[in-house]
């Protein structure tokens, strides 16, 4: 049976705790022989429908680290820019690499090419998820405060697709979570249903205040994703007095942990002083992606023991 990765339930709780472990060891002894090259040998396509910075490089020095090939293929350099089917794309790819990984736009096109391909497809972002990431944010948030069980997590700004995988890693860990959200701009209503439904404290609420009262860790994330540009000014106006603030902040817990999936917009959706500040681990969530990249290839290919 093959091992897609659109999303943290295909990992389930046990999973998601287990990669989060994997990790950690490949945070150590980067490069190491042996143990840490499972893919030797092997090959993995790096499609891109979408631009991308940290995505990109996570997974391809992921790949070369592990010991595999990553080939970078992106909509403009291929066929796919000339609207050849995903289909037939999975069918051939699959044809010649041992795993697929898919930037892509809606969360249809990430099914068709998981139903077409006969090797693992990996979620590397949708319009409505964002599975790679929350990795390396829950990650982060573990190694700085120690465990994630008994936190806070707030979300402040849009309920994009970082809000509902954030919302998905709630369910299946059983954390308590409170998004920020203005009218109009809400998560997923079919994710949080699910999370409360797996037992999760999940709520949605108008005010920023409120969200960040005794908050652990934080979250935001620009207030117009890609594809979003011409809302700019709307939401702008819409998102008034969500930027994560130092006055917001105050309200927080004094270990309170500030991430931010970036690129960040200083002066919209983050203060400068707040995302270069003693409490962001902006830089170290970052790197997470690297190691968690990692994590996520292991075990969708089967090597992870």
């Amino acid at each position: 049976m093959i091992r897609h990765f659109a999303s943290l339930s295909d990992l389930g709780p046990e999973g998601l705790m287990k990669a989060l472990d994997a990790a950690d060891r490949f945070s150590v002894g980067r490069g190491a022989p042996a143990a840490q090259r499972p893919l030797a040998g092997k090959s993995v396509a790096l499609l891109f429908e979408k631009a991308s910075t940290r995505t990109r490089i996570s997974l391809e020095v992921a790949v070369a680290e592990l010991g595999g090939h990553p080939v970078v293929v992106t909509a403009q350099g291929s066929q796919m820019g000339r609207g050849e089917p995903i289909r037939d794309t999975a069918r051939v790819l699959s044809r010649m690499v041992h795993a697929i990984t898919l930037r892509t736009f809606g969360e249809e096109r990430l099914r068709e090419m998981m139903q077409y391909s006969s090797v693992p497809v990996l979620n590397a972002l949708t319009d409505e998820s964002h599975p790679m990431q929350l990795l390396a944010d829950l990650m982060t948030a573990r190694r700085v405060r120690g465990a994630l069980g008994g936190l806070k997590f707030a979300w402040l700004g849009d309920g994009n697709n970082m809000a509902n995988s954030w919302i998905e890693a709630a369910g299946l860990l059983g954390l308590e979570l409170v998004l920020a959200c203005p009218e109009g701009y809400d998560p997923s209503a079919r994710e949080l249903l699910r999370a409360k439904e797996r037992g999760a404290r999940v709520s949605v609420v108008r005010q920023p205040a409120s969200a960040l009262e005794g908050a652990d860790v934080v979250s935001t994330d620009v207030f117009a994703s890609m594809g979003q540009e011409a809302e700019q000014q709307r939401r702008l106006e819409a998102f008034r007095g969500f930027m994560l603030s130092r006055e917001l902040l105050a309200r927080a817990s004094k270990d309170v942990v500030v991430l931010h999936c970036l690129p960040a917009h200083r002066g919209e959706e983050i203060e400068e002083e707040v995302l270069e500040g003693p409490r962001s681990f902006v830089w170290d969530e970052a790197e997470a992606r690297l190691h968690t990249a990692k994590a996520a290839l292991v075990w969708a290919m089967g090597l992870d023991g």
